[in-house]
């Protein structure tokens, strides 16, 4: 890994930006299924979520592009092949075409609950072993969005 040069310790480092590589991986696998969620949303449901859905997948672009920059700024470079992201995220591919959709916001509330579940690790990492403020807010950040939107969805569904 090549030195950092924002003061951090690049030892304390390195296992930070291979949990940041693990989090854009899975984001890129959650990526795609809310595109295939948008396209494939039919029924009453259909202008609600067909919104929604890209919304929120207009928000991971965001968050993905945030989280390789931040691994490039941490002196390593972000996973940028799809059989890397798929090899390595937890959250898994499926099949959206004529999935229901109440089943298509559990699916994307599971992801959001994997999503959330690794980025209190690295927030933890981040801030006790990394002294790394920087990456402990920006992933702060993308947490608050996820639970806020996991509420929502929740609702939406009838589920508390």
């Amino acid at each position: 890994m090549a030195t950092n040069k924002i003061g951090l310790n690049d030892k304390k480092v390195v296992a930070l930006v291979d949990q940041l590589n693990d989090l854009l991986a899975n984001y890129q696998v959650h990526y795609q299924k809310l595109r295939g969620c948008h396209w494939n949303v039919r029924g009453n449901d259909f202008f609600t979520l067909h919104v929604k859905f890209e919304e929120l997948y207009n928000n991971a672009q965001l968050t993905i592009d945030e989280l390789a920059e931040r691994v490039l700024t941490l002196g390593k470079s972000p996973y940028s092949t799809f059989i890397s992201y798929v090899e390595v995220a937890q959250i898994k591919e499926i099949e959206t075409e004529g999935l229901a959709p109440a089943q298509m916001v559990d699916a994307i509330l599971q992801d959001y609950k994997t999503l959330i579940d690794l980025e209190r690790e690295i927030i933890e990492n981040a801030s006790e072993n990394a002294n790394d403020e920087g990456t402990a807010d920006m992933i702060t950040g993308f947490m608050k969005f996820q639970e806020k939107t996991s509420w929502m969805l929740r609702a939406y569904n009838g589920n508390k």
